[in-house]
Parts: structure tokens; C-alpha cells; sequence
């Protein structure tokens, strides 16, 4: 059995983790801290946990009782996780960081996108960045993994597999993105409150996202990216624009990169939608070709709090101890 311990366990990334993990059956989470809720019970703060945890309640963030655990989910705001993580790891723990500091290959981009010196480089230069679908081979045995950001594994899952066939422009991609609330976290702020949200459609972080650098780095495209937050709890939707520089044909070709892959789904012609994906860990692409501006258009729809965030982590967490990449993820969304 594979001892859990998660960092940062109040947010909905913590929440999700410990939802999926009541159902692994070869994990076990043994702690979950908090700073902020700690000596709390779980349950008074997410009552659908009662059933799976009992009266367990939140620790305060002890990293040497942590690091007991065989790996540990860090839960953690950008910039406040790579110290904590690096402290774990030097203390001999394996760690999923769910934050963006040890998802980048490109150092210097990582402190200019995120305005921050980082205070692990040597552990930069060593994690491996958790998107199974493309590095399966480096995550099996890994210490320490990035796990990738929702918007950026909707949007590279679409866009890799035409870059690496030279299907594409790669100067010409445009991401237009739609997200649930639940994208910005489990807090106070008036912008994600019901009255503000309910009945509306925003753009946001336009042309200053910094998802942009990372999904750029890791689809090999220069890429136009703008966010919009939709009404809804959870989901994402990509539709990318780019210039098809091959044959309309061999873009189904392309996408036979997922053909065994349990969790990326390629339908085609048909588009898929949020509902296609909620409460599921899978991400569904679809793709149509413009005749008369030569584009093709890619829609890309997950679930951002599972395949894109705690069930993409769990994914990788089976990765990295040899088992069954499906174990404790839902295959199935919930449609209604």
C-alpha cells in the first residue's frame, strides 16, 4: 500500500485528491495538513468526505512526519511550493508538485513568467514534467514531478501531436480557452462569487497569461492565448485556431498518437463538450478543417480538477510506482 500525504489539503486540488484516493485501491492518504485549518476535521470542511475519512483532521505542516510518506501531493500557490518540495525531496520523499515551479525545462522563462527567483534550480533541472501521455518512460521511477496546468494540458494534448507531424504552422496558433470557476480556487473574491459570475462570460489575462509560456514550451508552438471564465463549477473547452500546412487527411493520422492511450480520445470530426468530460479523467479532441482559410480548428475538452489537475497527478503517481495507469480514476464523466 502506498502511503499518501498531501500539502495544502483545504483547496479543491486537495479536496479532489482525497475524493480519487478514497477509491485507490493501493494508495492511502495517512495525512493531509493545512496551516490555515489545522486540528479542523476534514469533513466540517468537505462533508462528502465524512464516509471515506471519518474524523481525520487537517495537520498543521510538519515536514518531517510528511516526508514518512512514500510520496506526497503538494497543493501549494506558485512560488510558495518549490522550497517545501525541495525540503520533502531532500528528506527522502518522492513528490507530485501541482503548482508551475518545477514545470519548466527553461529556467530563466519559468522566474520571467512568474517573477520569481527560484530557490531549487538544481531540483528544476531534475523534475520531470507529469504529462504521461508524451513522458510516460521519464516519470517511472521519478523523485519529484510537475504537474501540468489545466489550460496547458487541454491545450498541448491538442496541439503536440500536429507540431510533431509538421501538420501545422506553429507560428499561427491561437488557443481560445473556457474555463469553470473552480479554476480559481477554493477562496474568497468577489470576481468568482454567484452573483458576479451567474449569467456571464468574460475574458481574462489577455495577451499576459502565464499559462502561455508553459503551453508554448511544451507544444513547440508560439502560441496566442486568452482565458475566459464560464459559469460553470468545473471544465475546460479549447478551441485552437492554426494554419494547415499538410494534407487535411493526415490530421487524423496524427492524433493515432493517443489510439492506446486510456484516457485522450479522438473523435474526429465530432466535437466534444464539457459534459463529454466532467468527473472524468479523460480529455476528448475533436478537429474540423476550414476549406476556405486553410484552418484547422481543434476543440479540446477536459475536466480542469481531474485530468487537469488531482487526477492527472494520481495518473502520474501511478506511473511512478509501476501500476496500472487507470487505477482509481474515472474512466466515465458525468454527462447530467
Amino acid at each position: 500500500m502506498i502511503t499518501v500525504g498531501i500539502v495544502g489539503a483545504n483547496g479543491y486540488t486537495g479536496f479532489e485528491l482525497m475524493r480519487l484516493l478514497a477509491s485507490h485501491p493501493e494508495a492511502k492518504v495517512i495525512t493531509a495538513s493545512s496551516r490555515s485549518l489545522a486540528g479542523q476535521k476534514i469533513a466540517d470542511t468537505y462533508p462528502t468526505l465524512k464516509g471515506a475519512y471519518g474524523d481525520m483532521v487537517y495537520s498543521d505542516v510538519n515536514l518531517e512526519e510528511v516526508a514518512k510518506c512514500d510520496v506526497v501531493f503538494a497543493c501549494l500557490p506558485h512560488g510558495q511550493s518549490a522550497d517545501i518540495c525541495g525540503k520533502l525531496i531532500d528528506l527522502g520523499t518522492k513528490v507530485i508538485d501541482l503548482s508551475a515551479d518545477f514545470r519548466y525545462d527553461d529556467l530563466p522563462l519559468y522566474e520571467k513568467t512568474y517573477k520569481l527567483t527560484h530557490p531549487r534550480p538544481d531540483l528544476a533541472e531534475e523534475a520531470v514534467y507529469g504529462l504521461p501521455e508524451f513522458n510516460r518512460a521519464k516519470i517511472v521511477g521519478a523523485r519529484l514531478i510537475g504537474n501540468p496546468g489545466c489550460y496547458v494540458t487541454a491545450s498541448v494534448l491538442a496541439i503536440k501531436p500536429l507540431v510533431n507531424a509538421g501538420l501545422i504552422n506553429p507560428k499561427t496558433v491561437i488557443v481560445d480557452a473556457k474555463s469553470g470557476v473552480s479554476g480559481a480556487g477554493r477562496k474568497a473574491d468577489v470576481a468568482y462569487n454567484a452573483n458576479e459570475v451567474s449569467g456571464s462570460f468574460k475574458a481574462y489575462g489577455v495577451t499576459t497569461h502565464r499559462h502561455t509560456s508553459e503551453i508554448e514550451e511544451k507544444s513547440g508552438a508560439t502560441v496566442t492565448f486568452t482565458p475566459h471564465l464560464l459559469p460553470v463549477k468545473r471544465g475546460i473547452l479549447a478551441t485552437v485556431y492554426c494554419d494547415l500546412t499538410g494534407k487535411p487527411e493526415d490530421v487524423d493520422k496524427a492524433y493515432e498518437v493517443y489510439n492506446n492511450e486510456p484516457f485522450v480520445h479522438y473523435l474526429g470530426s465530432s466535437l466534444p463538450e464539457i459534459k463529454t468530460v466532467a468527473g472524468s479523467n479523460c480529455c476528448y479532441i475533436g478537429a474540423k478543417y476550414e476549406e476556405k482559410t486553410g484552418r484547422l480548428i481543434v476543440v479540446s475538452c477536459i475536466d480542469n480538477l481531474i485530468k487537469g489537475a488531482s487526477g492527472q497527478a494520481i495518473q502520474n503517481m501511478n506511473v511512478m510506482f509501476g501500476l496500472p495507469e487507470t487505477m482509481g480514476l474515472p474512466l466515465v464523466g458525468f454527462h447530467l
